[in-house]
């Protein structure tokens, strides 16, 4: 896939992903709102 770029480490795991924004803006958009949601799951939900 192009525009997509993964870290690896001494051992040759991934470790991180590099995202080109101006080609996978979208992608980016939806792993953030997700990691939102993910983080806001304990709230209390305001009636």
């Amino acid at each position: 896939m192009t525009g997509i770029q993964y870290v690896t480490d001494e051992k040759g795991r991934k470790v991180a992903v590099q995202i080109d924004l101006k080609e996978h803006r979208d992608l980016w958009e939806n792993c953030q709102d997700a990691l939102i949601s993910e983080s806001r799951r304990k709230e209390k939900a305001i009636p």
